[in-house]
This record gives C-alpha cells, structure tokens and sequence, in this order.
C-alpha cells in the first residue's frame, strides 16, 4: 500500500506522551447517566461565578474527559455542540469568565480557562451538558497553571490523541478558539497561547515524523474498510452520510487510496452535498431520498453530528448485509441497529484499533516533538512574564513623567533657562531609567518578580503585580 499523506484542510493540534491503557474505561453500562439537574438553578449558578478574574497563571484551568477512561457512548454524553457552546459562553462572560474556550471532538470533551478554580470550569461544562455532572466530577482530570498550559501543547500536536499524531485535532482547536474569540470570549493570553500552539504543530509536523502514517479518525476508517471490504472497488456502493470536514477528509482518502469512486453523497443542506459531489466526479442524493439510498447501500459512513441518531433500524428493514461507519460523537446510528444480524457497526473506539504499522517509528519521534514543546513553551512563558512586568512598568514610567512635568512647571518660575533643551534631557533621563530597570529584570529572570514588586511600591503605582 502506498505512503500515505493525510488529507487535511486546517492544520492545527491535539496531545499527552503515555501511551499506556492501565487506566479503567467507564462506560454507558457502568454509570448512571440518566440527566440530572444541574448543580444550581441557572440563576444561582451565574451568581456563584461572579468573580473577577484572576490574572495569574495558577488560576488557568483545563478540565476535561477523554478516550482514556470513558468509551464513545458516555464522551457523547458530554459533547457539546454548537448552540450549547453559544450558550456556555453567554453564562460565561454573565459571570465574569472571559477568557475561556471548550475543545469538543469524538475523543474528548475539555474546557480551558481562567478561574478561581477549576470547578468552576467544571460546572459551566456540566451545566451546557447532556450527562450528569457527579458522574463527569468522578472521571474528569484537571491541570492547572503551567501544566495546563503544557496540556494544550500535548493536545495540539497529537502527542495525546488516541491516534498517536493525529493532526485533524489542532484544526479543532483553532475552531474552538475562533468562535470563542468571535463570541468576546477570548483574552489576550489563550489568544497568544492558541496562536502558539499552532505555530508548533506545523513545526512538529514539518520537522518530525510524528504524523506520518494513519494520524486520524478518517484515515483509520479507511484502514478498517480496507481491512473489512477488500474487494471494495468492485461494484460495492459506498454511501457517506454528511459532508463536513471529518465526511470530506474520510471521502478523499477513500478515492486517493482505495481508488473508490462509488460514492454517493448525502448533506441536510443538499447544495453542500452538490458542490462537493461536483469538485470530485461523485453522486449525491437530496437528504429527502435518504431512505431508499442506504436501502441499496452496501457500506454507510456517518458523519453528520448530530444530537440525536440519524440511522435507525427503520432503515435497515428489508436491506441485505451491510458495514455501518459511525464517526460521529455523540453516535449518530441507534443503539438497536448494532443489534441487527445483517449490520455490522464501527465506532471511532474500535478504528482506533486497527492495526498501525507506523506507531513505532511515530513513538520514537516523540522526544523530538517533546524538544520543539518545552522551547515554544519557554518562549510563552517568558512573553507572559515580561507582559505582567510591563504593566509596572508603564505604571512606573507615568508616575516619572508626573514627577518630571511637575519639576518643569516649577522651572518655569524660576531663573532663565532653555526649556526645549531641558525637557528633551528630562525624557531621556526617564527612558533610560525605565529601561535600566527593564534590563535587570530581564537579566535576572528569577528574581525577577521581586525586582518588579519593589519598584512597584517605591513607586506606588497601584498596580497588582501578581
């Protein structure tokens, strides 16, 4: 089989390096997760946030589940789809939460922000979804201050995905990010820490072979139809449900690899399914035709998100044998299809177990990827330390700017003098004197902050150096 590259349109992340399965996997079965009311009435809960936000970095918070303790069916219960998100970031800015986004895709379900705590992320999650909170407090992990931050590197660039190196993510990430941004929901820090990240993930993915192989969800529905449907090619009728990015990507690797040209395109928005359909030589069938389509399907690849299924096994009456593809999170196929004799079902829990030749050669660019993290992280960092000391420092030079205009106004009063050559050295004396204190401060990182504190209260500037 030839090398394959994968299709993507965005280019941005996702992460974390163990890569061992000791960890127990919760699912549908093995919980209550019938919904519950929320922790508060949303009033009460709006007001329980309502607190400034803290600036400092051990008050930035990432809560989440992924593929690691919960299987597909409960992640699903906690997606969060477009409107919710909508509405997660109204209560968010009521409260006083600004600078936050949610990362939702088929492996994980995680919130990063500033907050007092991290349970305060944790319930404005919980609030916007389907499943019952105590059971998302129970297998939710949580980070904090640099770790968190460190958390979002290692999601970005695949090093915690369940395929190691999957590169779809990061372009979720930047979706995330973005539409947070558009809704006022994003502040200057994950704004620059987001921007960094995707700077990485193309350094990653230029530099390392860590992506290299099957890196993501659609390319291992391809592995698995490889697998389960060798002759493919020859007169099987190949149906893809939904064509958004995760249906576009999964549909080019299908005719750049399998060389399938069978396909026949279904979209709610038909026109989306057209032009599509067009771009590449396929079919397409309005979304009202839908029944008979899968009817006379041989292979059915779901990608249409949405909250509830949109095959049910009304569908599959009457139909021969077919393999059912659910890419979807929450799972778009009803539960009782899987129990239909003629119809086999995949998940994305069981693609990521089809076998990849290039793991091992992808576990060893890890340190590789690990190197380009920890020195962008470094970068960020110091950019966030320098920020917090600048607005001292400014505080700092206003105050000598006070101290000099007021000394020029007693001048004034006095004997002759040259006042455009007086104020031109009184300016630069300020300048240099800020720029003495910058230069210590960056000289001397690790005391950094004690050097900033100091000339704050010399200064009595009034500015919260933390």
């Amino acid at each position: 089989m030839p090398h394959m590259i994968k299709h993507d349109e965005d280019h941005f992340l996702e992460a974390s390096v163990n890569r061992g399965r000791n960890d127990t996997v919760v699912t549908a079965k093995d919980a209550v997760l019938k919904r519950m009311p929320v922790f508060l009435h949303p009033e009460a809960f709006k007001k329980n946030m309502q607190v400034n936000q803290p600036k400092d970095i051990s008050h930035f918070h990432i809560v989440g589940i992924n593929y690691k303790k919960t299987d597909a069916a409960i992640r699903g219960l906690y997606a969060i789809n477009q409107d919710q998100y909508q509405q997660l970031l109204a209560t968010a800015r009521e409260a006083g939460l600004t600078d936050l986004f949610v990362l939702s895709t088929c492996n994980r379900t995680e919130i990063y922000g500033f907050a007092t705590e991290a349970a305060v992320l944790r319930d404005l999650l919980c609030n916007a979804a389907s499943g019952n909170p105590q059971v998302f407090a129970e297998l939710a992990y949580q980070r904090s201050g640099e770790d968190a931050v460190r958390h979002l590197y290692q999601v970005g660039t695949g090093l915690d995905s369940q395929i190691l190196g999957d590169y779809e993510i990061i372009g979720q990430i930047k979706g995330a990010a973005k539409f947070a941004k558009a809704h006022g929901s994003i502040g200057t820090f994950l704004e620059r820490l987001v921007n960094s990240v995707l700077q990485v993930s193309k350094l990653i993915k230029n530099e390392t072979g860590l992506s290299s192989g099957t890196v993501s969800v659609a390319f291992a529905a391809v592995r698995m139809l490889e697998k389960k449907v060798p002759d493919i090619c020859h007169n099987k009728n190949i149906v893809l449900l939904g064509v958004g990015k995760i249906g576009r990507n999964t549909c080019k690797n299908m005719m750049e690899y399998l060389g399938v040209r069978n396909i026949t395109l279904i979209n709610r928005t038909t026109a989306v399914a057209e032009e599509f359909a067009g771009q590449h030589g396929l079919q397409y069938t309005p979304y009202e035709q839908m029944d008979a389509t899968l009817q006379q399907a041989d292979v059915i690849l779901v990608a249409t998100n949405a909250p509830q299924p949109t095959i049910l096994p009304a569908h599959m009456e009457g139909a021969g044998r077919k393999l059912i593809i659910d890419l979807s999170i929450p799972f778009n196929v009803a539960p009782e299809v899987r129990e239909l004799e003629h119809v086999e079902v995949i998940n994305v829990d069981d693609l990521s177990k089809v076998q990849d030749e290039t793991l091992q050669m992808r576990l060893s660019e890890v340190p590789k990827a690990m190197s380009i993290i920890d020195e962008h992280m470094e970068e960020f960092l110091y950019w966030f330390k320098m920020r917090k000391h600048a607005v001292v420092l400014k505080a700092v030079k206003e105050k000598l700017t006070e101290i000099h205009a007021r000394e020029i106004k007693e001048q004034k009063n006095g004997a002759q003098y040259n006042l455009e050559d007086l104020e031109e050295v009184s300016s630069r004396i300020i300048q240099k004197m800020i720029n003495l204190m910058a230069g210590k401060v960056r000289r001397e990182t690790d005391k950094g902050d004690d050097y900033i504190a100091m000339i704050s209260d010399i200064f009595e500037t009034g500015v919260n150096h933390e």
